[in-house]
């Protein structure tokens, strides 16, 4: 909107002859191409960017008719007529028509002494339509007396040639801006627009001093640019002032200090939070699944409909001291089943076995003996409920009987040859694991075998378990030392040993001994030198003289070392004891000479051989062949699932395997003495007979 300041004198209102002849002067400089006839506006319609406003009328007869005033181009006498002003003012595309007022000192808004030239003043316009710097000197005047009294007359531009529609304040130079209205550096104009595009900032625009007006378009917004901001163009200082009030909006919404409350707040809420209670079993829920270790179940290898659970007390109820009855678990006394067990018991340890053929045959002639030994379907049989811990075969020759002991004390009697289902029997002698059997040597109707706690003698011919030898300390295995097998050399679990002698009254041992061990795990007997025995431990195998044992301090007589873990079993060989062969937890099988016991003894062999039975197996124990001096017999973790027998040598003779009925790992062993017949039993309670 433009303003109308009065200045010391009020010119006075032309006539309307005047005002008329105004306004059809021609232009003072024909050549001039920025000033059109104020009534003809094809020079403002080229134009594109003059902002769409009008003026309001200086005088209430012509409101239609923006008047404006040049400023004069001397301080002292006033401006000529309005073909004398700079055209370039009115035709600038972003400045709008407006009133100048008279030259006047007091004036704060009055103009410069001396109009600048239109190229001078106005960089950003084309060159060809800047004027000469002495245009206001060429240009013809007016009236004299009319310069002070007249309003130049301006035609408003259309909407469409101002897109940006903003008004501005000039303020002269040598003057101060009036309150409120604070002056901006002019930008960086650079080069001149080339001829025909988008006309710059006109000189009404800004001041003579290249001060951009704040309140014009393109400006900040009011706010003068702050020092160190001065290069940069309006739109950046625009967009700074945006981002400055923006900043200052939300820091005045506190949204840090108002989330801390709210984190306060919660916090406090949450401590007073209290734990709901966890509701109460039901006494009636369904049992979880639990592991068959815990439940004390062995695996099987056929999976039952029903998985057995954990024996309690009553199924398994502790075997009272003293002699026991030889009554089978699942049958009553006087069974005609259980006669006809024991019957066959006591018949065939009557025969005498025939010694003409003892002699030990060649390597060839053996593989082709155990080569004729197979496995059938009607040889293998569940004799025992749980692991097989131990095994001993009847020495007859007639007929098969084999003996079995679990891990829960049961003893089972098999007699191979009858093929009914009732030719197996379980007896109940022990509470604890049977780790060790034997027949009796000289009156194969006895059967001894040891657990934990005692020795017993199964005579068939009285039918009862007799306890031999009874201790709080645990047993681990037992030999004869006799031939008669009446004294026997007990091995302890931790690491002692004990004589028992059956022809004493009472069940102590007859003497106890420390052998220096962590652990005993076996004792085996010089089959010819009765007086030696060997005991395998943690990493020990010694061999001790039973004649100089002592309660503490005992020395061994021999050592058998290179063993780096523990030991599963060492034994001598059958005939002469000129080898001893060991199972080891480093997975090797070790043959060790033992022709002549010195105090350290020549390894022969060291076979490779996986023993890592884990916890479910029975750790494997390599024992000889009855029939053979230089061979034995070891289960195996390899697939299919075998039997294996080496010679000492450490060469493999001969596999015992059967796809169809042999799927399990036999870990416990034993060989016929006479026959071939070789019996394994794995950890399910099942027998595998293999015979020719």
């Amino acid at each position: 909107m433009a303003l109308s300041q009065p200045g010391p004198q009020e010119p006075e209102e032309p006539s309307p002859h005047t005002r008329q002849q105004l306004q059809e002067s021609p232009p003072a400089d024909a050549a001039e191409p920025r000033s059109p006839p104020q009534e003809s506006p094809p020079a403002d319609a080229a134009e594109p960017r003059s902002p769409p406003q009008e003026s309001p009328p200086a005088d209430a007869a012509e409101p239609s008719l923006p008047p404006q005033e040049s400023p004069p181009a001397d301080a002292a006498e006033p401006r000529s007529p309005p073909q004398e002003s700079p055209p370039v003012d009115a035709a600038e595309p972003r400045s709008p028509p407006r009133e100048s007022t008279p030259a006047d000192a007091a004036e704060p808004r009055s103009p410069p002494q001396e109009s600048l030239p239109s190229g001078h003043a106005e960089p950003r316009s084309p060159p060809q339509e800047s004027p000469p710097a002495d245009a206001a000197e060429r240009r013809p005047s007016a009236a004299p007396g009319l310069g002070r009294q007249l309003r130049v007359l301006l035609t408003p531009l259309p909407a469409a040639a101002w897109p940006r529609p903003q008004k501005r304040l000039l303020s002269p130079a040598g003057t101060r801006a009036p309150a409120g209205k604070r002056l901006c550096p002019e930008p960086d104009t650079g080069p001149r627009a080339p001829p025909g595009s988008p006309p710059g900032p006109s000189s009404a625009a800004r001041g003579q001093d290249g001060l951009w007006d704040a309140d014009s378009d393109g400006s900040d917004g009011g706010d003068a640019a702050p020092d160190g901001y001065s290069h940069l163009s309006a739109y950046e200082r625009k967009r700074l002032k945006n981002i400055t009030e923006n900043a200052k909006f939300f820091a005045a919404l506190k949204l840090h200090e108002s989330a801390a409350r709210l984190n306060q707040i919660a916090t406090k809420r949450q401590s007073h939070v209290t734990k709901r209670r966890k509701p109460k079993k039901v006494e009636d829920e369904t049992a979880r699944r639990r592991s068959m270790r815990l439940l004390r179940v062995e695996p099987l290898d056929i999976p039952l409909l029903e998985s057995p659970g954990r024996p309690g007390a009553e199924e398994y109820p502790q075997v009272p001291v003293g002699p026991l009855p030889m009554v089978p678990e699942d049958q009553a006394e006087n069974s005609k089943w259980t006669e006809a067990l024991l019957s066959t018991w006591m018949r065939i340890s009557e025969l005498k076995a025939d010694d003409a053929d003892q002699g030990t045959p060649d390597i060839k002639r053996y593989q082709e003996s155990l080569s004729s030994m197979v496995l059938s379907e009607e040889n293998v049989r569940k004799v025992v409920k749980s692991r097989v811990c131990s095994m001993a075969i009847h020495p007859s020759e007639s007929t098969i009987l084999v003996a079995a002991g679990d891990k829960w004390g049961h003893v089972g009697l098999w007699n191979v040859s009858c093929r009914s289902e009732e030719g197996a029997h379980i007896f109940i002698p022990h509470s604890f694991q049977v780790s060790c059997m034997h027949f009796s040597p000289c009156n194969p109707a006895h059967l001894l075998s040891l657990s934990s706690d005692t020795l017993r003698c199964g005579d068939v011919t009285r039918a009862v378990f007799d306890e031999i030898c009874r201790s709080e300390e645990n047993f681990s295995s037992f030999d004869f030392l006799e031939d008669n097998a009446s004294t026997a050399i007990v091995g302890h679990w931790d690491g002692g040993v004990a004589v028992a002698d059956r022809r004493t009254p009472g069940m102590s041992s007859e003497l106890s001994a420390d052998t220096g061990f962590r652990r005993i795990r076996t004792v085996h007997v010089h089959p010819v030198n009765k007086q030696y025995f060997l005991a395998a431990g943690s990493v020990d195998v010694c061999v001790f003289d039973v004649r100089y044992l002592k309660a503490k301090g005992n020395k061994p007589l021999s050592s058998l070392t290179g063993h780096t873990k523990s030991v599963a079993s060492a034994y001598f060989s059958p005939v002469t004891g000129s080898r001893v062969v060991t199972v080891c937890a480093d997975d090797k099988l070790r043959v060790y000479d033992t022709t002549s016991l010195s105090s350290t003894v020549t390894l022969l062999s060291s076979i490779r051989h996986n023993n890592n039975t884990g916890h479910w197996l029975s750790r494997f124990r390599a024992i000889w062949d009855p029939k053979q001096e230089h061979c034995f017999v070891v289960g195996s973790m390899a697939q299919p699932r075998q039997i294996q027998v080496f010679q000492d040598t450490g060469k493999l003779l001969h596999s015992f395997c059967n796809v169809d009925f042999l799927s399990s790992v036999c870990s416990i062993n034993v060989v016929h003495p006479s026959q071939n017949i070789l019996v394994g039993g794995n950890s399910s309670g099942r027998l595998h007979v293999f015979k020719d």
